[in-house]
């Protein structure tokens, strides 16, 4: 929660993937605390049902179509958000997927460009196109999605994926020490099984074989989730920049 009451009252912020899974958590949870929250995703009606979720909650929700592999679309999403609201104060980066489980010698090009431009692209032309803005206002918050998946390798079933998320470490690393001591600070969570549409791709049993290495004894929540990201956002901790925050249910990495 926020140092500062109503922190986020008024205040902008951007998700992509908003139409499911964290994204629509977080805009819910960013909507009870009374932000403006800019619903992006390439499932244009998902967005729209969020931005009823986030309006209920009692925020002011807008969907808008992003297609984050393309750098245009999100160009085009940013500035929706800063003609709607005014400015952007936090960005949180949370669309992402595997596309499809696959053992290492099982990757072919197709699907390890698309991989990487879901995940990797995508997170990086939201933060290259948003980071102008925010040096403009002097501050700001990014939160990207990483996964635990970068710290064990996703042997055996997503090396692609896992690879990927690695590269939105490094990025939200070198970036975030980069504009330091702009104002802006830049973060990730490395989440390990959420309960979430993203394990659909999952081969059979392979859920429950997740589950059963967490001591906690289930899968994360959304929720859970999109609770920490708005923590990341406020003025409670503006010490923390640069890391990843693993949340893992005391499975750690291995």
């Amino acid at each position: 929660m926020p140092k500062t009451p109503d922190y986020f009252k008024g205040k902008t912020i951007v998700i992509t993937g908003a139409a499911s899974g964290i994204g629509r958590a977080a805009a819910k949870v960013f909507g009870r605390e009374g932000a403006n929250v800019l619903c992006a995703d390439i499932n244009e009606q998902g967005a729209h049902q969020t931005v009823r979720e986030v309006d209920e909650a009692g925020g002011k929700g807008e969907a808008v179509f992003v297609d984050v592999t393309e750098r245009d679309s999100v160009r085009g999403m940013i500035q929706s958000a800063v003609d709607t609201f005014g400015r952007v104060n936090f960005l949180f980066n949370s669309a992402g997927s595997a596309i499809k489980r696959a053992k290492f010698l099982d990757i072919d090009d197709d699907l390890w460009d698309k991989v990487y431009d879901l995940n990797v692209k995508g997170t990086f032309y939201g933060m290259q196109e948003v980071i102008p803005h925010m040096l403009e206002k002097g501050d700001g918050v990014i939160v990207n999605v990483a996964s635990i998946a970068a710290r064990s390798g996703g042997p055996g079933k997503s090396p692609h994926y896992a690879s990927a998320k690695g590269a939105v470490n490094t990025l939200t690393l070198g970036a975030a020490r980069e504009f330091a001591d702009q104002g802006i600070r830049i973060l990730s969570v490395s989440p390990s099984v959420v309960d979430t549409a993203f394990q659909d791709i999952n081969e059979p049993g392979m859920l429950e074989a997740s589950v059963s290495a967490i001591p906690m004894g289930r899968a994360g929540e959304a929720g859970e989730i999109a609770e920490l990201v708005l923590f990341m956002c406020s003025d409670a901790c503006e010490f923390m920049i640069a890391d990843t925050v693993v949340v893992t249910g005391g499975s750690g990495w291995r």
